[in-house]
């Protein structure tokens, strides 16, 4: 009853993901409306958001869910949001976040650049999973560790620059969205008293 009468082809469909229909600017502000229907403070959806969003820049890949839980609980962050913000790091966004994290955290540490790019990032995520599900301590300590380290030493400013900027960015917009609903709901009000 409520489908297409010409169903989306598969190259349609794809194309609306990589470039939705309505352009980017509008994607966004549906993106916001949604998350103004979040119960809760502009304050606590804008924090929730931005602990998903920070999150999605460690390398704790599998437990992103839960870390920007728990770090939205810690500060009275709305969680839906945290899971929501946790989209940002996808498999679009993630190579550019692994090379970016392990070249700063090598930065950091004071190592040379021995070429991020080169990590097989899919094998290293495969080998640190086997070596803990099996408490493989050496092959953790011989293959992850020299990756792991540095990838969570880098990830700290880009954690601290992410949760500010989407937290003060998505603030001001809830924040406008609520005002303006506000005034037509004034404006209707008054429109109604003086009908009467």
């Amino acid at each position: 009853m409520f489908q297409r009468r010409q169903k989306k082809s598969w190259a349609e469909k794809a194309k609306n993901v990589l470039w939705p229909q309505g352009g980017w600017q509008r994607y966004g502000r549906y993106l916001m409306l949604r998350l103004n229907r979040l119960k809760g403070t502009p304050r606590s959806i804008a924090a929730g958001l931005a602990c998903g969003v920070a999150v999605s820049f460690t390398p704790f890949v599998g437990l992103h869910f839960v870390l920007a839980a728990v770090s939205a609980w810690i500060i009275r962050g709305n969680i839906l949001a945290s899971a929501l913000g946790t989209a940002a790091g996808n498999p679009w966004t993630f190579p550019f976040i692994w090379i970016s994290v392990l070249y700063t955290g090598r930065k950091m540490l004071g190592a040379d650049y021995t070429g991020a790019a080169g990590v097989d990032f899919l094998h290293f995520f495969e080998k640190a999973m086997r070596a803990l599900m099996t408490f493989d301590f050496s092959l953790f300590f011989a293959d992850i560790w020299p990756i792991l380290w540095p990838m969570m030493v880098g990830c700290v400013p880009y954690y601290i620059v992410a949760w500010a900027v989407t937290y003060y960015l998505v603030k001001d917009m809830l924040e406008k969205i609520g005002s303006a609903r506000l005034a037509r709901m004034e404006n209707r009000a008054s429109g109604l008293q003086m009908r009467e």
